[in-house]
């Protein structure tokens, strides 16, 4: 079994995809706060170096799902910097894969237009996207440099997947479901490569909107989400009498 350090398993992401993946791996899991659950995890502060560095030897891989939105400095030393201990520790223990998160950073400037697919990044000026988006660029490149085969997943809202109609409430455009998300980070980690040893990909569960394209996704890792989600948000058409 493969071994991934998996940082951020305590905080909005890493409770949810833990049971999905630890069938398949050997996950060691880390965070700076106590597991939800109450399961065994490492403390590790992201934006210390030697200790991302402890925690990740002998791994095989490195899921990065931490995160910090608001505080200025620690949005900082997380985002930022946390992928670049990552990436640097990578480097130093030989670990060859990398996975990376982060938040869509195309529907301001594309809201209008259906059929986005990889286009440039539009990080605008809000500090968390731009943390997120120097963070990405330097995944790319220490992928490129040192040949660390690393995938980004881009997304806007995570959830569970519907189990009845969902009446009240829509989904926005880049939710995906938890068993998705599992499902792409089990496609990411046994790829071969990816071109140029980094790559980006738009993700999420409701391709029926027609508004961000799968394509990549579905052609370089072989993504293909949950079918039928929205039957879970029809609405019945009134008939008039």
């Amino acid at each position: 079994m493969k071994k991934i350090l998996l940082l951020g398993a305590a905080g909005h992401i890493g409770p949810y995809i833990v049971p999905g993946l630890e069938r398949f791996y050997e996950l060691r899991l880390a965070d700076v706060k106590p597991h939800p659950d109450g399961r065994e995890q490492l403390t590790v502060d992201i934006a210390r170096y030697e200790q991302v560095l402890d925690a990740a030897r002998g791994m095989d891989a490195i899921f990065n799902f931490t995160v910090n939105r608001s505080h200025p400095a620690l949005s900082f030393a997380v985002n930022l910097r946390g992928a670049y201990h990552v990436a640097r520790a990578a480097v130093e223990l030989g670990i060859p894969r990398i996975l990376h998160t982060g938040p869509e950073l195309i529907i301001p400037r594309y809201q209008p237009e259906f059929g986005i697919g990889d286009v440039p990044q539009q990080p605008g000026t809000g500090y968390y996207g731009l943390t997120k988006y120097l963070s990405m660029e330097i995944c790319e490149i220490y992928a490129r440099a040192y040949g660390i085969q690393t995938v980004c997943f881009q997304f806007n809202g995570l959830g569970p997947r519907p189990d009845g109609a969902v009446v009240g409430q829509d989904f926005p455009p880049f939710t995906i479901i938890w068993e998705d998300l599992v499902q792409a980070c089990r496609l990411a980690l046994e790829l071969e490569s990816v071109p140029g040893n980094y790559q980006s990909f738009n993700l999420h569960s409701y391709p029926s909107q027609g508004k961000y394209s799968l394509e990549k996704a579905e052609r370089m890792l072989g993504y293909r989400p949950t079918a039928g989600l929205e039957e879970h948000f029809r609405r019945p058409v009134l008939k008039k009498s």
